[in-house]
């Protein structure tokens, strides 16, 4: 067995492992960050025509 083929390929397999994570992280942390903006979107939704109609008088 070849421990120093052996060695790189754990450690290569290490840093994997903690890029895979660091990228589920930052996924998670925008996916939250762009439901809080949908429910923003949502809340303001409620009232669809406000802000529609202007009054005018010359």
């Amino acid at each position: 067995m070849d421990i120093p083929a052996l060695s790189m390929a754990m450690s290569q397999m290490n840093v994997m492992n903690q890029f895979s994570t660091a990228m589920l992280s930052k996924a998670l942390e925008t996916y939250g960050e762009t439901g809080d903006d949908m429910v923003k979107m949502m809340e303001q939704s409620v009232n669809p025509e406000l802000g529609a109609n202007i009054d005018v008088s010359v």
